[in-house]
């Protein structure tokens, strides 16, 4: 099993794709932009896909809210790599819980399928999402419960910036998880058993 949980998209461009294993032209993306309909400004979406547009990236975008079991299994059949992308990660998670999403998900990942998770798409992979709602308070669509699908052992904190550091501090002191941080253009590849830190510059530390 392969995981790749970046921070943003030019982690991907610098590192992530390369880390999947699998070369440009014979890569299949299933980009599910879900999240982005519980945000306010969805232009991002649009941003991103041209970029990766113009990297010669074959793609096609998925929206999972709304779908069963077997239209997810037909959705995402002819990929080998699926990229949960960010935006709200509140809205990702009911999403995904409502759909039955992630059986699905352990179904592609038992396939020998590549996951990508940007922001709340890396959110959702940790035991919790909490801490995507530290720095601001978000809209959690009615979700109370913040667990999440448990596929690594520690809570991550991306997009992070200095100014955050005592935020950090003050909010770690009651997480039950350890704490992994992620500025953007750093990401953490997941490959049997082990949890790399990948990107530019140094993994912050803060205890």
């Amino acid at each position: 099993m392969k995981i790749i949980l970046a921070s943003d998209l030019s982690f991907l461009l610098n590192y992530g794709y390369k880390l999947t294993g699998i070369p440009k032209n014979r890569m299949k993306i299933a980009y599910v932009v879900t999240a982005s309909k519980g945000s306010k400004d969805r232009s991002y979406i649009e941003r991103i896909e041209k970029i990766m547009k113009h990297e010669a990236l074959s793609f096609k975008e998925i929206d999972i809210e709304g779908k069963n079991k077997v239209e997810l299994r037909e959705a995402f059949k002819d990929i080998n790599v699926i990229h949960l992308e960010g935006g709200n990660t509140f809205y990702l998670l009911k999403a995904i819980r409502e759909t039955g999403f992630d059986e699905i998900l352990k179904e592609i990942l038992g396939e020998g399928k590549v996951y990508i998770g940007t922001s709340a798409g890396a959110y959702v992979m940790c035991p919790t999402i909490e801490v995507s709602d530290w720095k601001s308070d978000k809209d959690r669509f009615g979700m109370t419960d913040f667990t999440a699908l448990n596929y690594v052992p520690f809570a991550l904190k991306v997009h992070y910036k200095d100014d955050m550091e005592s935020l950090i501090r003050e909010k770690i002191t009651t997480l039950k998880y350890p704490l992994r941080i992620l500025r953007d253009g750093q990401g953490i590849l997941v490959e049997n058993g082990k949890y790399t830190f990948v990107g530019d510059g140094e993994e912050v530390k803060i205890n």
